[in-house]
């Protein structure tokens, strides 16, 4: 056996006998428990820094390396299938979606295509795919030199967008408005490769090579929530997104959506459509729309939970937890949904966005715990640390978590927990 797989000693043979095995390919500690909730047993791969003693109670065995390298990975997970069979392997980290399809294609186990993966992860493959079969018709190009924001700018106006090929978390997606951005754009996106990117992280330099040019969507954003059960996709919440932040990033999101009935049926039939084009079947989905004055248009799609806590969301109002769903539903352990159930009350998501600088001080994190709208607080800005200019969601100091009798009132009790929070800075020297 490789020094890379890791045994955690956590139980015996005859405790595990007649558990599934699943092989969750990177993602949170809470993932992994989840799995053993359900009867799972776990084999786990992941970053080495990202593995500790905490992981332990819930993995059988542990796979620890850079999983972004998959034909090593490939290597190593045949050997570890044949000492320890699993049906299949699952992720619900973005990074990981594709090194999972591609386990269980070498392995002949069922999931999610490696296909539809990569048509998924690659939005200039995922427009020119919809384009193709005239599903939600936006005027895009893909460039590398200034050249080609000028020619698109010819040809389509001002604004439009130019973002990654394959990065989330808004990261890298700058607005077009007039000739100083078309001149610089490029240089901006391109200083993003300078980051000191590591193994894990959901960019690295080359991922600021080309890019994609859009035309701007006008009009407010949803996310679209799914479960797909053999082809059938029951759309379990919509997400009203609020952007506040520089460019496109988001500081807060709610459930169930406030946008008109008619509306989001629209909505729901687009996003099947588009999972039925892309050629997904099973498991989660998330998916962004603006909604245009021609109608919902896609942003993009994943085959995965959505992230800013979304699934807590989604759990607070509808009772569903999607990870569960896509930990266990292939294994037989969860019904699937007929549809989804009823909103029960809403909940919203403030994210805590302080003044960059240093951290001196951080209050009211108490009141705060002890309010009784609050559902989940993490403060990731603590003192000593610095808190960046908001470019993308990984720059967010931390998130509120809070209920309502309504998303408005869901929504309005955020923002006064969030703003309850006082984050104190100072100027970095």
């Amino acid at each position: 056996m490789s020094d890379d797989v890791v045994p955690t000693g956590r139980r015996s043979p005859a405790r595990t006998a007649g558990r599934p095995r699943v092989l969750v390919v990177g993602g949170r500690s809470a993932h992994v428990r989840k799995a053993w909730e359900l009867g799972l047993d776990v084999v786990h791969v992941q970053y080495p820094d990202a593995y500790d003693r905490g992981h332990h109670p819930c993995v059988d065995q542990a796979l620890l390396l850079d999983y972004g390298d998959v034909d090593r990975l490939l290597t190593l997970v045949r050997a570890l299938h044949a000492a320890y069979p699993f049906r299949a392997a699952v992720s619900l980290f973005e990074p990981g979606l594709l090194p999972a399809a591609r386990i269980n294609e070498a392995l002949g186990l069922p999931g999610t295509s490696v296909a539809t993966v990569e048509l998924l992860l690659d939005k200039g493959r995922l427009r020119r795919h919809l384009a193709a079969r005239g599903i939600s018709p936006v005027a895009f190009a893909i460039g590398r030199r200034t050249e080609d924001v000028r020619e698109f700018a010819a040809a389509h106006g001002l604004p439009f967008v130019v973002k990654p090929l394959r990065e989330s978390g808004s990261l890298g997606v700058f607005p077009v408005r007039d000739r100083a951005d078309v001149d610089g754009v490029v240089r901006r996106f391109r200083s993003l490769g300078d980051r000191p990117w590591r193994a894990g992280d959901l960019a690295g330099a080359d991922s600021f090579d080309a890019f994609l040019m859009e035309e701007f969507l006008d009009g407010p954003e949803v996310s679209v929530e799914t479960l797909s059960f053999d082809g059938r996709h029951v759309v379990v919440a919509v997400t009203d997104k609020e952007c506040g932040g520089p460019g496109f990033v988001e500081v807060g999101h709610a459930q169930p959506s406030a946008r008109p009935a008619g509306t989001l049926r629209e909505v729901a039939w687009l996003v099947r459509d588009v999972l039925d084009a892309v050629g997904l079947r099973d498991g989660p989905a998330h998916t962004e729309v603006k909604l245009t004055a021609r109608g919902p248009r896609i942003v993009e799609s994943h085959n995965r939970v959505g992230g800013d806590r979304i699934n807590e969301l989604t759990e607070t109002v509808h009772g569903v937890d999607m990870e569960r769903y896509a930990l266990g539903a292939a294994f037989g352990l969860l019904e699937p949904l007929a549809a989804a159930p009823p909103p029960r009350g809403g909940a919203a998501v403030r994210f805590l966005t302080p003044r960059p600088g240093r951290v001196v001080e951080v209050t009211g994190a108490e009141a705060v715990r002890a309010d009784p709208a609050l559902v989940e607080l993490e403060v990731r800005a603590v003192p000593g640390a610095v808190v960046p200019p908001l470019t993308w969601n990984e720059d967010k100091a931390g998130h509120v978590v809070a209920r309502g009798a309504t998303a408005a009132e869901a929504v309005a009790h955020g923002r006064r927990l969030a703003a309850a929070l006082r984050v104190r800075t100072e100027p970095v020297a």
